[in-house]
């Protein structure tokens, strides 16, 4: 087990069976919080290959987004002016 700035790098071995597929080890499952059934985003960069839990893609959205508006502006109130402004139209 390696550590690097905090983050935990552990190294695991699986196989790939005659269908393509690999099996996640429990201990990845777990720390990616998925189980049975569930989906997971699988994204190609270069030679790699990284497995994302739909928690991890959604946080990763929501901060892409949070940097693009400025921590001075409420979209909630944004919105909520614009309904009002939409209403008094009507």
């Amino acid at each position: 087990m390696e550590a690097v700035q905090g983050i935990e790098h552990r190294v695991f071995s699986t196989k790939i069976d005659s269908s393509g597929r690999i099996v996640l080890p429990a201990d990845i499952r777990a720390a990616m919080e998925v189980s049975v059934g569930d989906t997971v985003q699988m994204v190609l960069d270069g030679g790699s290959v990284q497995i994302k839990s739909p928690r991890q893609a959604l946080r990763e959205a929501q901060d892409y987004f949070c940097k693009m508006i400025p921590a001075d502006v409420s979209l909630v109130d944004e919105l909520l002016r614009e309904r009002r402004e939409e209403a008094e139209r009507e």
